[in-house]
């Protein structure tokens, strides 16, 4: 298995301010540097990095500047963070173009997955047929990605349609997309992430690890998460892709990423 770290833990999230105005800029965006993020990820001994899609866009017109930045920190461009609303029939012209844009960026720096997340939750609530709309926006997205040679995969996340288990079951009944398990945010809905990964095995070809305790997102081993036990299922899968620690925020973001890779190394014997 591969190991990497998200950029996002530098600066965390804060969206794009173009997107107040401009869906199709509705990116989204870590506020740290990139480039302090790729150093401190090598130095901490990682492989590899994935960037939201406003972050890696930053570089649209650099394209040099970001291949000798991972070359200077042998690093591989593992994947690209994107997303969007998808439930909105308006403005989903606006969302697929920002995704295709950015599809192309992350083919031609040689990325491997796009990771979509989404699924608005509406002012008065969840339509059933969000679900749907849902489901029809990550096969379109998943077709753009496939366009490009990339490997789509949906992530369920906190704030959107997709928290709780029955709600993951729902939506990957609706549409033929890959899983991409964030192993934190299944917890924090209500799901079990070794469960998940077991139930969803056959279409698994990305996986985010961060840990979880009391409602916080945690470097791994410092919260109560499973993760020998998600290793075994994944190494039964016969898994040998990547695997992606993703800490939303910390404090010191370099000592974040130290704490998982020891525990990676120590724990469960994977560098």
């Amino acid at each position: 298995m591969l190991l990497g770290y998200q950029t996002n833990t530098w600066g965390g999230v804060i969206g794009h301010p173009a997107g107040v105005t401009s869906v199709k800029d509705l990116y989204y965006l870590a506020g740290g540097s990139t480039e302090q993020a790729a150093h401190d990820i090598s130095e901490a001994g990682y492989k590899g990095i994935e960037l939201f899609d406003g972050n890696l866009m930053q570089y649209e017109d650099k394209l040099q500047e970001f291949q000798d930045l991972l070359f200077e920190n042998d690093l591989k461009l593992i994947g690209v963070y994107t997303g969007g609303n998808f439930i909105y029939k308006d403005i989903l012209e606006d969302e697929f173009s920002k995704i295709e844009k950015v599809a192309k960026l992350a083919s031609q720096l040689g990325a491997e997955h796009l990771v979509i997340g989404g699924g608005a939750v509406r002012s008065g609530g969840i339509r059933e047929s969000d679900y749907e709309a849902l489901a029809r926006g990550l096969d379109q997205a998943a077709s753009i990605a496939q366009k490009y040679n990339l490997i789509p995969s949906y992530h369920p996340h906190l704030g959107t349609i997709c928290e709780t288990p029955e709600q993951l079951d729902k939506i990957m009944g609706l549409t033929s997309i890959n899983l991409c398990p964030d192993t934190a945010h299944i917890e924090a809905g209500g799901g079990d992430p070794v469960e998940v990964i077991r139930q969803y095995k056959d279409r698994i070809k990305y996986v985010h690890f961060k840990d979880y305790s009391s409602g916080s997102f945690l470097p791994l081993g410092a919260g109560h998460q499973n993760f020998s036990e998600m290793v075994s299922l994944l190494r039964d899968m016969n898994y040998n892709g990547w695997i992606t620690i993703e800490l939303d925020s910390y404090e010191d973001p370099k000592a974040g990423a130290l704490i998982s890779k020891r525990y990676l190394a120590e724990t469960l014997n994977l560098m």
